[in-house]
C-alpha cells in the first residue's frame, strides 16, 4: 500500500491549522496533499480506489474527527514526524531529547499531559537541524533564538512560527518538487556556483526576518541565520534519506 506522507511545509500547515482560531480545518490540509498526488485518479473518477489504497497512520485518523487539539503525546508527536518525508523519528530518540538533550528547551507537557504544538514544532526543527549539526550546536542556537527557556515570551520567533517559516521558504524556492534548490544563474563553463545557492538563500531569508520589525538587528541576523541553517539542513535531510535507501538496499541484496 502507499504511504502517506507529508512534506514539511504540509506539516507546518497542518500544526497551525490544529490551533485554536485557525482557518483551515486539519481534513483540508490533508486533503490537499492527498490530491496533489493523485490528479491523474480524481481526473479520471477514481479516487476511492487511490485512497483505500493509501496507508492511513492511525494518527491522521483521529486528526480527521478533529477541527481543533489541545496537545499530543510523545507517541503521537513522533508518528506525525514519521509521515513527513525523508525523516526517521524514534519515540526512544524523542524521548531522550525531551528528558536529557533538550530538556531545558522543552520542559515539561505544556497542554495537561501532552505537549503543546509549539513543543511539536521545536521537536520537529531538531530533527532537521540534526542533520548538519551536533546538538551542542542546536542548543547554542536555541539559546540565541529562544533567549531564557522557560519564558517563551522573549523568543525572537516562536518554534512553530520558525518552523512555518524555512519550511515555506524551502517549497517556495523548489517549486518543481523535486527535492533540489532551484538554483538560477549559472554561466557554462564557470565553476563553483556554490555562491549563487548561498545568496539565493540568505535573501530570502532577509526578506522573512524584514517583516519582523520589532527585532533588533543582530536579532534579526540571528533570525536569517537559523532560517539559512535550516533551510540547508532540509536539503541534507533528502540526501541522507537516499543514501540510507541505497545503503539498504546493498545489505538486503547481498548474497541473495
Amino acid at each position: 500500500m502507499e504511504t502517506f506522507t507529508l512534506t514539511r511545509k504540509e506539516m507546518s500547515s497542518l500544526l497551525v491549522s490544529l490551533q485554536s482560531g485557525s482557518d483551515k480545518k486539519p481534513v483540508a490540509i490533508l486533503q490537499e496533499a492527498w490530491s496533489k498526488l493523485h490528479q491523474h485518479e480524481l481526473r479520471q473518477g477514481a479516487s476511492l480506489t487511490a485512497f483505500l489504497s493509501t496507508r492511513l497512520p492511525g494518527v491522521f485518523e483521529k486528526l480527521l474527527k478533529t477541527d481543533r487539539i489541545g496537545g499530543l503525546s510523545l507517541q503521537e508527536i513522533v508518528a506525525l514526524g514519521n509521515t513527513i518525508e525523508y525523516t526517521n523519528f524514534s519515540v526512544t530518540s524523542v524521548q531522550n531529547w525531551v528528558k536529557r538533550d533538550f530538556k531545558e528547551f522543552l520542559g515539561a507537557p505544556q497542554a495537561g499531559k501532552k505537549y503543546s504544538l509549539q513543543q511539536a514544532a521545536l521537536l520537529f526543527i531538531v530533527e532537521d537541524l540534526k542533520s548538519n549539526l551536533d546538538f551542542e550546536s542546536i542548543r547554542s542556537l536555541f539559546h540565541i533564538i529562544f533567549l531564557k527557556p522557560e519564558d517563551e515570551h522573549d523568543d525572537l520567533i516562536r518554534p512553530l512560527d520558525l518552523y512555518v517559516a524555512y519550511t515555506h521558504l524551502f517549497e517556495e524556492l523548489d517549486e518543481n518538487n523535486d527535492q533540489m534548490l532551484d538554483v538560477q544563474g549559472h554561466e557554462e563553463g564557470k565553476r563553483n556556483h556554490d555562491v549563487l545557492m548561498e545568496n539565493m538563500l540568505r535573501l530570502r531569508a532577509d526578506q522573512y526576518v524584514r517583516q519582523l520589525s520589532t527585532l533588533k538587528p543582530e536579532q534579526s541576523e540571528a533570525v536569517r541565520n537559523v532560517l539559512f541553517i535550516a533551510m540547508v539542513s532540509i536539503q541534507t535531510a533528502y540526501f541522507h534519506s537516499l543514501a540510507r535507501q541505497y545503503l539498504n538496499a546493498t545489505l538486503f541484496l547481498q548474497n541473495l
